[in-house]
C-alpha cells in the first residue's frame, strides 16, 4: 500500500505542479492585458508563428517563466513544502533551530511576504527577472 501512495504523490507532484503553474499563469495574464502582450511578444519573437514550442526554446522564454515563477509565489499548488529535519543546531535569523527538529516552511508566507516581495499579492512577473530581461 506505501508503493501506491508513493506513486500517487509522484504522480499528483509531477502532473498537478506544472499545469497548475501556466493555469494560474495564464488565468493572471488574462486580467492584465501588458503582461500578456509582452509573453505573447516573446514567445512570437523566440518561436515564431509556424511551429510549437520545443524544449531547447525554454532557455530563452524568461519573461514566460517568471510569469509561471510568480504564479507560483501566488498560487502555490500546497501550503508547505516538503519538511526537512534539521541535521544540527542551527540559527536561522533570529531563529534558534535544535539538531532534529522538523522544519515547515509556508509557501504562501514565503511567496507574498511584503517584506521581501514588492506589492507581493499583486501579479509582478518583471520580480523574477534579472536587470537584462
Amino acid at each position: 500500500m506505501t508503493k501506491i501512495i508513493c506513486i500517487q504523490e509522484l504522480m499528483i507532484a509531477t502532473v498537478d505542479n506544472p499545469s497548475n503553474g501556466v493555469e494560474w499563469a495564464l488565468a493572471e495574464m488574462l486580467n492584465q492585458h501588458e503582461t500578456l502582450k509582452r509573453a505573447m511578444a516573446e514567445l512570437d519573437r523566440v518561436v515564431g508563428k509556424e511551429r510549437l514550442v520545443q524544449e531547447f526554446d525554454i532557455s530563452q522564454l524568461n519573461y514566460i517563466k517568471s510569469c509561471v515563477k510568480e504564479a507560483f509565489c501566488l498560487h502555490p499548488i500546497a501550503p508547505f513544502n516538503v519538511p526537512h529535519v534539521s541535521i544540527s543546531d542551527t540559527t536561522v535569523g533570529n531563529y534558534f533551530i535544535p539538531k532534529g527538529s522538523h522544519v515547515l516552511l509556508s509557501r504562501p508566507g514565503l511567496g507574498r511576504n511584503p517584506r521581501i516581495w514588492n506589492e507581493s499579492l499583486k501579479f509582478k512577473p518583471e520580480c523574477h527577472l534579472k536587470d537584462d530581461g
